[in-house]
């Protein structure tokens, strides 16, 4: 069968097999519209490929690890990564690879190409998967053709792509991808086409920009917009961008590069080329029968179609339709370098300074209105910044997922979570905190006599009390994270006599990192390695952001706490002052769903069931065992052991002073870029994140396997059931 059709070739029965996007191409040239040459790879490439190579299997493992209802997004976009390195690391087959290679190379020799994903029903008049996919501009060469298409099937499997599958009811288990290959038309200016403006019926909307399209589709790039009036074309208003900078063909696929001074000040379509595109866009729905979105641009005078779609928003049903909101899952390259200058400039500056100042206050000296209007003031300033953590440090994660994908696509690692490793540089405050804890747990290591002063509540070593007054100063007690707790000290003398019994030290792994690094940058060249360079720079500040954030946040939430029981103890509703305790169930766990005490399922006759084998996601290289902790407060933490497996809900940051003890670590919230698993890594620890109810099917005690590599928990089957 042949799985390379020009757009000349595609027939109506072949619609299933080359995909809407194809096929309205196919009858765009058909019709005589100027199209640019293109060839679709079939839906029949994509099924010999994941079958012949086994990678089909795999997927289907990969989805059903868990019911899809109980997967978080951080942990689909981690079974995204997995598969989409194994389109990465998984060669076309001989026979596949010829019967690819020789059309490809003879249709775009020399020339250079988009590659982008055409599944069957893709683009209809009831759904849109616009932006979900992925596209590749301005490739070159045969083999670069044929390894992007293959990222074009992975993308198949994004965690945009699947959320928005599932919303949709598909059958994952039926899924193919088709492909487009089209020769890239460097037009001076393009934009897209509405048939119908979803806001008035009566008018159709044009927005244009300088240089390629992918700017104003990926949203980085402000356009120019025209409404016209639909019936007769003519321009009712143009809204005018602040036109910087276009897209164009670059050494490294496309960049970004300033306008000259005559273009800032002209719109990017003249009054004719307007009209030309209204009679496109107006040509297209005269073809297909709705009104379409069309994707144009314009190369000296001519214009040319790129693609056509059904609008999807002119129902007057209200769908609830949040393909918009999978999009922003993905941030750019350009905007991360934005939002990293604004966080560690502006936001965490000003979030650290805002915390101080509140933790000078004396609570205790305000009247009873005071406190009143107090709490509401901290309440209303925590609210504020849990609203900038959404809008800024969670969407700053993508740091990390977007250098992830360039570094497996340029690497091809056998482990898609390599990248990991060249992230830590050792500059989390956790860590840092963690360090002066194992630094006082040193001198107990070696000083029987302090180790038995501290036991008897004597703190007058100097060296030891010198570096405790560092740590409170610096960190606050371990829950409360206040400068004033230092009546609660002995918490962290007791954690810091446990922890003197381990070693609990942190993976030392420099000069791997350095060649790794080394290895990474030296597959660039040009402008290309600066842009590497600067990826990594912003995936490393992403890293250690997951880390910092929570804590920043947690100090400021627990003075917002200060102010509620401050009230709550004048009222007489509280017995008096909170213990650390009361901190750090108020902070750390908060939303912590109650748990059953039971753990196994009651079949009659004084028989049980109880799990013994659980799969979860894979967040930790490495194999353990050891006598479960299952964390579900303070007093759970204080008691934690050498050699326990810490078993919990989700790992807060400000709860990582037990990592250096623990074996291994097991969490019910999934992937592999929340904390716990970051943490794990730091200390070289296995962990297997996304166990449903962990804390539930786990007690403490039980003997725990855990097996990073694969993601298995296994509770001891020889352990008596209760």
């Amino acid at each position: 069968m042949n799985v390379v059709l020009p757009l000349s070739d595609i027939h109506e029965d072949d619609r299933h097999r080359v995909g809407g996007k194809a096929y309205a191409l196919n009858v765009m040239t058909r019709t005589g519209m100027n199209v640019p040459g293109a060839i679709a790879i079939t839906t029949d490439a994509y099924d010999t490929y994941v079958t012949a190579t086994g990678l089909r299997t795999g997927i289907m493992m990969e989805l059903n690890r868990k019911t899809f209802d109980d997967i978080r997004w951080e942990e689909l976009w981690d079974l995204s990564l997995r598969i989409r390195n194994m389109f990465v690391t998984t060669p076309l087959p001989p026979e596949l690879h010829e019967s690819m290679r020789e059309p490809v190379g003879t249709y775009f020799a020399g020339k250079s190409v988009v590659v982008r994903s055409s599944a069957p029903g893709e683009d209809t008049s009831e759904t849109s998967f616009a932006g979900l996919h992925d596209s590749y501009v301005n490739v070159t060469g045969t083999e670069s053709i044929l390894e992007h298409i293959k990222l074009v099937w992975a993308s198949l499997w994004s965690d945009a792509s699947l959320l928005y599958r599932k919303e949709l009811g598909l059958d994952e288990s039926r899924s193919s991808m088709a492909v487009v290959v089209q020769e890239i038309v460097s037009g001076e200016v393009s934009g897209i086409g509405f048939g119908q403006n979803p806001n008035d019926p009566d008018q159709c909307v044009i927005e244009a920009v300088y240089g390629l399209n992918q700017g104003l589709v990926d949203g980085t790039l402000e356009p120019d917009r025209w409404i016209l009036d639909r019936a007769e074309g003519t321009v009712l208003s143009h809204t005018p961008a602040e036109r910087n900078q276009g897209l164009y063909p670059s050494e490294s696929g496309t960049a970004f590069a300033s306008l000259p001074p005559e273009l800032q000040n002209r719109p990017p379509l003249s009054e004719g080329n307007v009209k030309k595109v209204y009679r496109l866009v107006m040509d297209a729905e005269g073809i297909f029968g709705l009104p379409q979105d069309v994707e144009w641009t314009v190369e000296k005078n001519a214009v040319y179609v790129l693609q056509s779609r059904p609008i999807t928003t002119l129902s007057g049903e209200e769908k609830d339709d949040k393909r918009g909101w999978y999009l922003s899952l993905r941030r750019s390259f350009d905007n991360l370098k934005t939002m990293k200058d604004i966080i560690e400039e502006e936001l965490i500056p000003a979030l650290q300074r805002e915390t101080e100042d509140l933790e000078q206050a004396d609570l205790s000296l305000l009247s009873d209105q005071e406190i009143t209007d107090e709490r509401a003031r901290r309440g209303e300033i925590f609210e504020k910044w849990k609203k900038i953590y959404w809008d800024y440090f969670i969407p700053f994660a993508h740091g990390m997922r977007l250098f992830g994908s360039v570094y497996n696509d340029t690497i091809h690692p056998s482990d898609p979570y390599e990248f990991l490793t060249l992230l830590s540089t050792g500059d989390m405050v956790s860590i840092q905190r963690n360090d002066i804890l194992q630094e006082m747990a040193s001198q107990v290591r070696v000083n029987e006599r302090l180790t038995h002063d501290l036991k008897e509540g004597r703190y007058s070593d100097p060296a030891f009390h010198s570096l405790l007054q560092q740590f409170i100063t610096s960190h606050g007690d371990l829950f409360c994270r206040s400068r004033h707790c230092k009546e609660e000290t002995p918490d962290i003398v007791k954690m810091v006599i446990e922890m003197a019994s381990a070693s609990g030290t942190l993976r030392d792994d420099k000069g791997e990192v350095q060649e790794m690094e080394q290895r990474f940058l030296s597959c660039f060249t040009g402008q290309k390695k600066e842009d590497a360079v600067e990826m990594l720079d912003i995936a490393r500040a992403s890293y250690r952001m997951r880390d910092n954030d929570n804590i920043y946040m947690g100090r400021l939430k627990a003075r917002v706490l200060d102010a509620e029981e401050e009230v709550s103890h004048r009222s007489g509703n509280s017995a008096g002052k909170p213990s650390s305790a009361d901190h750090f169930d108020s902070l750390s766990l908060a939303g912590h769903e109650p748990v059953s005490a039971g753990v196994s399922e009651d079949i009659g006759e004084g028989l049980k069931v109880q799990d013994r084998q659980i799969t979860g996601q894979p967040a930790g290289p490495g194999i353990a065992t050891g006598p479960a902790r299952v964390i579900r407060n303070a007093s759970d933490l204080m008691n934690f052991k050498k050699g326990e497996v810490l078993v919990c809900d989700s790992i807060d940051p400000n709860m990582t002073f037990v990592v250096p003890l623990a074996s291994a670590i097991i969490e019910r919230r999934g992937g592999m870029l929340i904390h716990g698993a970051i943490i794990a890594r730091e200390y070289g620890l296995p962990c297997v994140t996304g166990i449903s109810r962990a804390t539930e099917v786990m007690k403490t005690g039980d003997r725990i396997t855990v097996d990073g590599y694969l993601g298995i928990v296994i509770i001891d089957a020889s352990e008596e059931m209760k």
